[in-house]
């Protein structure tokens, strides 16, 4: 990603953005609360300021005098959504601007996300100016830079080559107010132990990638909190692991870029064809006993990490809010990925898919807790729309529909130690919500049929959001 755009530093001005919110109800609509439970029709919702006052019976709550009365007949109200690995700020993202992502994320019922990867001032203010109200936006909780080795993946990272160096920078961190603590690919044993020792004794959480030197196990029983990408998943359930990892991990001197591929495409077939039940099984339960939460990030995995002829994107209509700076860069990257391979590549790619498909429903049905996410502002990955999309590719995995709503809503919430606040609708939870024209435990495509966004209380209408969209569809079309 050391191509992207950097951080853009604009300004996102809503109407209305600085008023305090007054009462709102929401009156005879069917209410998905998060729960688990049926649907329930015909309730009013009672907003007061930033928080659910009451829900029950249409029939039983009084309207307060003065509240703006939103008509929900025929409309499905659930709480506000979750993504779970975005990247706001930083050095190597194409994102963090005020005029295209985050209004993307509001205008597509995304209240609050998790950044794995960016600036802690830059973070520190936005979270800010959303939590102040003096600007509408999600909740932000964040890792600050990436420990990594050296030379490190992606920037901004920490480079931490031993155990003194990672504690310096866990301590460092922590003193700066992160959430978590993010740990990347390129991290060797003894720096990435180091990390979880320090991280356990501050009570500060690791997060982030299997680092390709250690198994997906190890890192689970070493407390990684979240596995993102499921990086070191299809890795572990191999049989031949420790062969297949001595082989990726091998660096050859003068080697040209088609034997690199060649090489990696034997990688990929030895990979698939050493995939073992029981060890699948095995690694599954140790992910559900220690509670080691996944985060597979299906859009940026299917439009990046392993992209065919058939991933063109071309003429989708989610363009028109992407910039032109960096849809050229998206372009550039695609025909890079797709140069110099052959058909026998991209069956093995659509295959790696599948199979990440086939782990996480596994996973889900074994008690494994997962988690939306989508990795904006990575290439291909749409700021906001992409999360939809995660959620049909987690029914496809075999979730119910509710399961996969609750991966952007009530597991977000557990994970973040935030049930009590927010992920399901219920008086004195935050007044985080959508509402939708159709239901999405019919059809989880229908989240994306948004009429209104409350954000912390702020109501904005299809009219409200239709203007942010249109707002983003301008600054995309000039730069």
């Amino acid at each position: 990603m050391s191509g992207f755009l950097g951080f853009l530093g604009l300004t996102l001005t809503l109407g209305g953005c600085s008023k305090r919110p007054g009462d709102i109800a929401i009156t005879h609509v069917t209410v998905i609360d998060g729960n688990g439970g049926p649907a329930l029709a015909d309730r009013t919702v009672l907003i007061s300021g930033a928080r659910i006052s009451a829900v029950g019976a249409a029939s039983s709550l009084a309207l307060p005098a003065g509240a703006k009365i939103v008509d929900g007949r025929g409309k499905f109200l659930i709480p506000g959504l979750a993504d779970m690995h975005v990247h706001l700020t930083g050095a190597g993202e194409p994102g963090g601007s005020r005029e295209f992502i985050l209004p993307l994320l509001v205008a597509n019922g995304i209240t609050t996300v998790r950044d794995m990867g960016g600036k802690v001032e830059l973070l520190k203010g936005l979270r800010e100016e959303f939590a102040s109200g003096k600007r509408i936006g999600p909740q932000i909780f964040f890792t600050g830079p990436y420990l990594d080795g050296n030379p490190p993946s992606f920037q901004p990272s920490i480079v931490v080559q031993n155990a003194a160096e990672a504690t310096t920078a866990v301590d460092q961190l922590q003193s700066q107010g992160v959430d978590f603590i993010k740990v990347q690919s390129r991290l060797q044993p003894e720096a990435y132990f180091a990390i979880a020792s320090e991280a356990k004794k501050l009570g500060i959480r690791f997060v982030g990638h299997v680092p390709d030197s250690i198994t997906a196990a190890q890192a689970s029983d070493a407390g990684q909190t979240s596995i993102e990408h499921l990086t070191g998943v299809l890795l572990g359930i191999s049989d031949k692991e420790a062969e297949l990892r001595e082989e990726k991990l091998k660096k050859i001197e003068g080697e040209s870029a088609e034997d690199a591929r060649k090489r990696n495409r034997l990688w990929l077939q030895k990979l698939l064809g050493s995939i073992s039940p029981s060890r699948t099984d095995n690694l599954i339960a140790k992910f559900a006993q220690n509670r080691t939460w996944q985060v597979p990030t299906f859009p940026m995995l299917v439009h990046l990490g392993y992209v065919t002829p058939k991933t063109d994107l071309g003429a989708d209509w989610r363009l028109r809010y992407v910039p032109q700076s960096v849809q050229a860069i998206w372009r550039q990257g695609r025909r890079e990925q797709l140069e110099g391979y052959e058909s026998e590549d991209f069956t093995e790619r659509e295959e790696i898919v599948r199979q990440s498909i086939a782990v996480a429903g596994k996973m889900s049905a074994a008690g494994v807790p997962i988690m939306a996410g989508t990795d904006i502002a990575a290439p291909n990955v749409f700021p906001g729309f992409s999360l939809h999309e995660d959620l049909e590719y987690m029914v496809k995995a075999g979730l119910t529909s509710m399961q996969a709503l609750q991966a952007a809503t009530t597991k977000p919430a557990e994970f973040l130690g935030l049930s009590t606040e927010q992920g399901t609708i219920e008086a004195g939870k935050r007044a985080d919500l959508v509402l939708l024209d159709a239901d999405p435990l019919a059809d989880i495509r229908n989240t994306e049929k948004i009429r209104a966004v409350i954000v912390n209380g702020r109501l904005l209408d299809r009219r409200e959001l239709d203007r942010m969209l249109a707002g983003v569809e301008g600054y995309a079309a000039k730069h």
